[in-house]
């Protein structure tokens, strides 16, 4: 199965369980992987036909930047459930990261993988 990606997706968003990070906006990177038959729009060359990867990266930047979550595993669940359901997507691999929330890491985060159910 083809795949449309989305690499390092900056967006800025309330994140994290600490008293601090509940005052500021903090950025965090997404990387996304989502299968999708890339056949029919070639045939085409219809933008209509894609999954456009524009649509899901704005639909996502609006979604994080009105978040307002506790913990990364949560948002990247939502987020997740979000492309499913919203973009027709049978399966994703997320990776959310949250640079400099580690003193010495470049960022910590998750990364899922998720299937529509059927």
């Amino acid at each position: 199965m083809d795949k449309v990606f989305i690499e390092g997706l900056e967006i800025e968003a309330l994140i994290g369980i600490y008293d601090w990070e509940r005052r500021i906006r903090q950025p965090l990177l997404f990387d996304l992987e989502m299968t999708f038959d890339n056949r029919v729009p070639a045939a085409s060359d219809d933008i209509a036909k894609t999954l456009d990867y524009k649509a899901v990266s704005k639909r996502l930047i609006d979604y994080v930047s009105a978040s307002d979550f506790g913990l990364v595993e949560t948002l990247a669940e939502r987020c997740a459930a979000l492309v499913i359901e919203e973009f027709n997507v049978e399966w994703l691999r997320l990776k959310l990261s949250k640079p400099g929330a580690v003193r010495g890491a470049r960022a910590v985060g998750v990364i899922i993988e998720r299937t529509r159910a059927r």
